[in-house]
This record gives structure tokens, C-alpha cells and sequence, in this order.
């Protein structure tokens, strides 16, 4: 009895904090209504999904033809300039927003599990910052997209199989061959007698030229015998 009370009012009081502070919007900026949750119903309906996991040799696939063998490779959304998308990932990436990455992830990997893409995956491997550059973030903006990809599917979550050695230079307005200098030879791998047959889903936040995704595979290729796919939440081709 004492438990419902205490939820009574606890709900009472939320709802009481959310009339006179209501949510808002992280795309558009309207108040939420009380059971939504970073994004509004319209912005969330709204989203311009790729369905690359319903292809057969999807677009992001065919980018990567002769330079990464990956199982699969796929993105969440289109990315488009002064779009919902880019407003999510600017809040990600440069408002402290890490719920964001969590709630998107979780978008994400409910529609993975419930198309099965993502069956045979065994551990997803976020790409890794640096830790003093995860340190001033406060988070890596990539793991809270795989903890929610995680918490949809139940895949675990691992950081310990792949680690950047150097804090590189941002990507931002870099050309295609400047993105692959920047991020080549950072990353490394470590116990990989462990990993021997798994099935490891790479997952990033977005994909430009691919430098990163592509730095990070030819490590895990390279290093390990394992099966490797990619995931990102947004593709800008």
C-alpha cells in the first residue's frame, strides 16, 4: 500500500514539474506531451529512414566495395543539412545531449531486432575518442548510440576490444583523402585470440567518406578473425 502511495505521488509530483517545465523538442522545439521523450510524434514520424537493412547491396555497402569486407553495412537515416537529423546530432554531439544518442539507438535497434539484421551479431564495438577528448565530451557520443542499440536487441556492449591511440583533429570540412590521414594508424586492438569467430557490429554516429569506419575495420580485419559489420545512425552520401 505504502509503495502505490509513494508512486501516486511521485507521479503527481512529475506531472506537476512537467506542466510548469515541459520537455522540449531536441528538432523542433514544441513542448512534449507527457509520454513522449526527446523527440515529438510529428519529428519522430518525420525521420527520413534509409532501410538499409532491407537492401540487398545497399548504397553504404556498395561505398565500401573493395576497400572493407564487411557483412553489412547500414544506416539509421539520411543525413541532410538544416534537417531533423543534423539537429539531433548536433545536441549529441555538442549539447551534453548523451540521452539522445541512447533514445536514437534505441529507435534504431528496435527496428534491427524486430527485421532480425542483426540476429547473428554477437558484440557491437562503438567507435572510440580518445580518452581525454571523451573526458572534456563527458561521454563518447558513439557508445550511447550502441547502449541503446544494446538495450533494444540485448546484443552486448563491449569498449574493450578497440581503443583510439590518438586524439586526431576533427573531421569537419576536411576532404576525402584528409579524413583518411587524419584517422590512419590511431586505432588499435588488443586480446584478440578472444574474439576468434565473432560477429562484431561497428557502429558510429555518421557516415561521410567512411575514413573512420574504414580506419577502424582494417584494424579489427587485420588483427582478429572475425566478422565484422557496421551500423551508423545517419549516412551522408
Amino acid at each position: 500500500m505504502l509503495t502505490k502511495s509513494f508512486q501516486f505521488v511521485k507521479q503527481s509530483v512529475d506531472d506537476l514539474l512537467y506542466l510548469f517545465f515541459p520537455e522540449a523538442c531536441v528538432c523542433c522545439g514544441t513542448s512534449l506531451l507527457n509520454q513522449e521523450k526527446i523527440l515529438c510524434t510529428t519529428c519522430r514520424f518525420k525521420l527520413p529512414k534509409t532501410n538499409f537493412h532491407k537492401w540487398e547491396s545497399n548504397p553504404m555497402e556498395k561505398h565500401f566495395w573493395g576497400r572493407v569486407n564487411f557483412e553489412m553495412a547500414i544506416a539509421y537515416l539520411y543525413f541532410g543539412k538544416e534537417t531533423r537529423v543534423q539537429e539531433l546530432l548536433h545536441h549529441l554531439k555538442y549539447k551534453g545531449r548523451d540521452d539522445v544518442g541512447t533514445y536514437i539507438g534505441e529507435l534504431y535497434g528496435s527496428d534491427l531486432k524486430r527485421d532480425g539484421a542483426v540476429d547473428k551479431i554477437d558484440f557491437i564495438i562503438p567507435v572510440p575518442l580518445h580518452p581525454s577528448r571523451e573526458r572534456f565530451r563527458g561521454y563518447n557520443q558513439a557508445y550511447m548510440i550502441g547502449k541503446g542499440i544494446s538495450e533494444a536487441t540485448g546484443i552486448p556492449i563491449r569498449k574493450d576490444f578497440l581503443y583510439r591511440g590518438v586524439a586526431s583533429t576533427t573531421q569537419t570540412k576536411k576532404t576525402r583523402f584528409e579524413r583518411w590521414k587524419n584517422v590512419e594508424e590511431i586505432f588499435y586492438t588488443e586480446k584478440t585470440e578472444q574474439w576468434k569467430g565473432k560477429h562484431l557490429l561497428l557502429v558510429d554516429d555518421v557516415m561521410t567518406t567512411g575514413s573512420t569506419l574504414e580506419a577502424c575495420s582494417r584494424v579489427l580485419l587485420n588483427n582478429a578473425e572475425v566478422k565484422l559489420s557496421a551500423a551508423t545512425i545517419a549516412v551522408a552520401m
